[in-house]
This record gives C-alpha cells, sequence and structure tokens, in this order.
C-alpha cells in the first residue's frame, strides 16, 4: 500500500501544481467554469493558489494530511460546478458526454485521495 500511496501523492501533486499554474497563466480557460455571479479572476487566482499550494503540500511528509484534505474539499466544492455545467447548452469543456463523464471521474478522485489521507 505504501507504494500505491507515494504514486498516488506524485499524480496528485503533479496534476494540483500543475492546475493550479494553469489558473493563473491560463485564467480565460477556467472563466466558464465559474458562475456569472462571483468575480471570475479573483475566483480563478484563489483556486490557483489552493491548488497549487495542497499540490505542493503532497510533497513533504509534515503536510501531507493537510494537503490531501485541502484536496478533498476542492472537489466536494468543485463537484457542484461539474453537474452545473453538464446542465449548461455547451459546457465549459468538450461536449454534454465529456461533461457527463467528469462527475464519476470526480468520485474517482476523491476516492484516490481518501486513500492517500487515511494511508498518511
Amino acid at each position: 500500500m505504501e507504494i500505491i500511496v507515494s504514486i498516488l501523492k506524485i499524480i496528485y501533486g503533479g496534476f494540483f501544481c500543475f492546475a493550479g499554474i494553469m489558473h493563473i497563466i491560463k485564467s480565460n480557460f477556467f472563466k466558464h467554469f465559474i458562475p456569472d455571479f462571483l468575480p471570475k479572476k479573483l475566483v480563478n487566482y484563489i483556486v490557483g493558489i489552493l491548488e497549487f499550494s495542497v499540490g505542493v503540500g503532497l510533497f513533504f511528509l509534515e503536510t501531507v494530511k493537510p494537503a490531501s484534505l485541502g484536496i478533498i474539499i476542492l472537489l466536494i466544492i468543485f463537484l457542484p460546478i461539474h453537474i452545473w455545467d453538464v446542465t449548461k447548452k455547451r459546457p465549459a469543456i468538450g461536449s454534454k458526454k465529456i461533461a457527463i463523464i467528469r462527475i464519476p471521474v470526480q468520485f474517482l478522485l476523491l476516492y484516490g485521495i481518501y486513500i492517500v489521507y487515511i494511508n498518511s
């Protein structure tokens, strides 16, 4: 299990660091995920900083547990946004089919980071 957890930490850490950076340098790409009543740029930058921070946190033994908990919280917060995206005429990324597939993938991601959390 130790090897699986190490691999998951690398995958999630890399993914969340990359996503965080992309929120900052390609903020226009993510603006369609953010509801219109929220300040899009500000939310985008905050989410980017949070994602990068929890991603980096997975690479240090002292911060793995809080970082993995932070990822769990972010994934739960993002779930309604992905569900909302499915209801849109034109989803933010790709087709309706891709938007629908992202929802069970979100639960898979939650399970994977939960494995990291309970084994840290």
